[in-house]
This record gives C-alpha cells, structure tokens and sequence, in this order.
C-alpha cells in the first residue's frame, strides 16, 4: 500500500524495515555477536543500502548485490526484530534512513510517525486483525516461492507484535496525530484511496 501510495503521488518509496532487515542479514551472514553493541555500531555505519526501481518493483541493493529475497527470510525477520530492541541500531538506521529520506519520501515503518519523522506532513497507523495479517504474509511468502506454514507464520506476527510493542526503546505504537485504518476488509487499492482522501482534504496534494 505505501508502494502503491508513492507511485500515485509521485514520491520515493522507502521500506525502513528493510533497512533492519539487511542489518540482521549482515550480522548473521559475518557472524557478529547481536549483542555486542560496538561490532554492531561499525557494521550499522558500513551499510551501504540502495533502493532501485524496475519493472518488478522495488529492488534491495548491498554493496552491488540484490538482496531482496534473501532479507525476507523469516529467520533475518526475527533477527531484524531483535537488533531493532538495541539503542546502537535503532539510532544508526534513523540516520540511514533519515539520508535516504532526503528530497521527500513516502516512509513504511514502526516508528515512522513517532520517532525518525515526527514531522511527516501526513501519517497513517495501519492496522489489521492478526489472522487477516497472517494469511496476508503468507501468500506473499508462498508467491515469493518460499516454503511457508501458516501456524508458524501466525506465531512469528504475534511474537513480533509483542517483541515490537513491549520494547522500550520505540516501542510500537500510534502517533498522536496518525490516521488510524483498519484494513481487515479492505483490499490495498481501497486503503490506498482512504489515505488520497485524506491528503487532499489536508490540502498537500
């Protein structure tokens, strides 16, 4: 839906949590102690993420290597979950994704709204049911031709949602002045016209 929504206004997309994604795969793939804060702090600062449209949508690039499958490995989800609980982390990517950020972007994230752009001119809090969310991810994982089951996948949301909303370090939750939007029973185009209206009636596009 924020892919979609960037399109329709002409803006950059920028996917935040793939920026955690990559560090979790950095970290797995060099064997770095997750909990050692200095090893993480220099890896974090040697990222080196591009995002590059094409035809088939939005690519994630490392040092000239595409990683977009590999960073949605639900092993590198949870590993992103966890590294997003360390302070030296979090504040190396809102730098990162801050820069990324520059010349105007529509921003997916966690804490888009609350901590890296508490500023945004427009944000939404999208929610939906847990099963509804589930089932949602896992037909991605299954188009991506990723083995998949649905249990598994139901316990990793949930785990996720706990991990991400209890932390204390930017825990989830809905800014202020956030937009709330169940999308339970609303396809993505639905959504995504639910957020135009508001935009318009804000009178910034």
């Amino acid at each position: 839906m924020a892919r979609i929504l960037a399109k329709r206004l002409g803006c950059r997309y920028l996917d935040s949590g793939a920026t955690y994604r990559v560090a979790a795969l950095l970290v797995q793939r060099r064997g770095v102690d997750p909990q050692d804060d200095g090893a993480l702090a220099r890896l974090c600062e040697e990222v080196q993420i591009e995002f590059q449209e094409g035809e088939g949508g939005q690519r994630v690039m490392v040092g000239g290597e595409d990683v977009t499958e590999e960073i949605r490995r639900p092993e590198v989800g949870m590993g992103a979950s966890f590294l997003s609980q360390r302070k030296v982390v979090r504040e190396a990517m809102a730098r990162l994704q801050r820069r990324l950020a520059r010349g105007g972007v529509v921003a997916e994230g966690r804490d888009m709204g609350t901590v890296v752009f508490p500023e945004a001119q427009v944000k939404f809090y999208l929610d939906a049911a847990l099963e509804e969310r589930a089932r949602r991810r896992y037909r991605e994982l299954k188009e991506r031709g990723m083995e998949a089951d649905f249990s598994a996948v139901l316990e990793e949301i949930k785990e996720r949602d706990h991990q991400d909303s209890t932390r204390g370090l930017s825990p989830l939750r809905q800014a202020p002045d956030a937009v709330r939007i169940d999308s339970t029973h609303l396809s993505p185009e639905e959504v995504v016209q639910r957020m135009l209206e508001v935009i318009r009636e804000r009178g910034w596009r």
